[in-house]
């Protein structure tokens, strides 16, 4: 038998590794998978009320519970619960701590980002002056306009109008350029335009710019927009005077946590809305534990291996893309993001697979398991698809996803073939 080179042998020892570590993410996904449909069955939700979990192929998404919360927050969390304190010192001193992370000028920790948006719009509105502040949402004063390109309206710019803001929306760059006037109070951004950029759709330093020209404040909306990390520190970096993101999203603070960060005598007239003040934001308090956990999540997200994470979500969508190859009619396609991880996109052929975009995910959501999923829709497409998006599965899940929806498919494919 012929002596092997010092390169075959290098290749074999190469090959062997592969396989090994291979072998060891396929029982170690089993086992997640096993681990993993068993809570799925019996968990406090069925045992309570009866009520069945999802398993969420989304972004965290309010609706469902946002995300998961790691095991030092929840301990952080209890231990803070034990005490009573100043809720002002803790506002102030956690608001220090975040805006040294973020590297803004001053921040404070909200209810989610909608009471972000609704403080920072009532900020902007009164400054610190005490009868103004007393005065909202009933503005009276003339500069009380909130101006947006129609591509950044969103449902949730609500809370600016909850703020007593008057929304002004333009459709065009021009017509955006030529809106300010002297009822300007504040333009109003959504980061999430940056996801799928568009000719016609101003971007955020292009508005950030514009309002530093006019002298009107620029509030961006980056609520879910982690990761990457650096969008962390990237809209207070290009000059905005706010920004809010949700603390109960990737950040995996409390669900019903948020930040606002950005000028320092913006954040000083939205602490005085907030709570404990009986200002616009009482209603929207956040407590001493929430507080804590989402400082403790945030200093958990700066350190964590960023590219680690990214790689383990889309390694669970090439396995779920890899487990429905095959199937009749459809194309699972990996679609990578702006956000440094990729999705599984599912687009089929209604000819052979006999249902709508809408009825496959009603179906999904009722079934067994449940399964919930986002849509998404690229300028160059006229169907929005159903998305699989990562992040918010548990270890195993993705197991689940694959074969539940293989053998949906499977079954829709057989069906006789009706018009959709």
């Amino acid at each position: 038998m012929p002596a092997w080179t010092r390169r075959e042998m290098f290749g074999f020892s190469a090959l062997a590794a592969l396989a090994s570590t291979l072998r060891f993410e396929t029982v170690a996904r089993a086992a997640a998978a096993k681990a993993a449909k068993a809570t799925y069955v019996d968990n406090i939700y069925t045992r309570m009320f009866g009520v069945r979990p999802v398993i969420g192929a989304f972004e965290p998404l309010s609706r469902y519970g946002n995300s998961f919360m790691a095991p030092e927050v929840i301990d952080a969390m209890r231990e803070a619960q034990e005490f009573f304190v100043d809720m002002e010192e803790l506002n102030r001193a956690a608001g220090a701590r975040i805006a040294a992370i973020m590297k803004a000028e001053a921040a404070m920790v909200t209810s989610c980002s909608y009471g972000a948006m609704m403080l920072g719009a009532a900020a902007i509105l009164t400054g610190t002056d005490r009868e103004k502040v007393d005065a909202l949402p009933h503005v009276t004063w003339p500069k009380r306009e909130c101006l947006m390109q129609k591509a950044h309206r969103v449902a949730y710019d609500r809370a600016f109008r909850a703020a007593g803001m008057t929304i002004v929306e333009v459709e065009t760059r021009e017509q955006m350029q030529n809106a300010i006037t002297d009822r300007t109070a504040m333009i109003g951004v959504v980061a999430r335009v940056e996801r799928d950029p568009q000719p016609a759709v101003m971007q955020a330093d292009e508005l950030v710019a514009l309002g530093r020209k006019a002298g009107v404040p620029v509030l961006v909306d980056a609520a879910g927009e982690l990761p990457p990390l650096s969008r962390l520190t990237r809209y207070t970096e290009m000059g905005a005077d706010l920004v809010n993101f949700s603390g109960g999203k990737n950040i995996c603070g409390p669900s019903s946590s948020g930040i606002l960060a950005g000028r320092k005598d913006l954040i000083e007239a939205a602490l005085l809305h907030a709570s404990p003040n009986a200002n616009i934001g009482r209603g929207q308090k956040v407590n001493r534990e929430e507080i804590v956990g989402l400082v403790v999540a945030l200093e958990q997200y700066v350190k964590m291996d960023q590219d680690a994470m990214l790689t383990k979500w889309s390694k669970r969508s090439r396995y779920i893309i890899d487990q429905l190859r095959g199937v009749p009619g459809l194309t699972p396609e990996y679609r990578p993001t702006s956000q440094g991880y990729a999705n599984a996109v599912l687009i089929w052929d209604k000819k052979v697979i006999p249902i709508s975009e809408r009825d496959a995910a009603d179906k999904l959501r009722n079934g067994d398991p449940r399964i919930v999923f986002t849509s998404s829709k690229l300028a160059s497409e006229d169907v929005a698809h159903p998305t699989l998006v990562p992040g918010s599965l548990k270890d195993g899940e993705e197991v689940m996803v694959a074969k539940r929806l293989k053998q949906f498919f499977l079954t829709e494919a057989a069906r006789p073939s009706t018009q959709v």
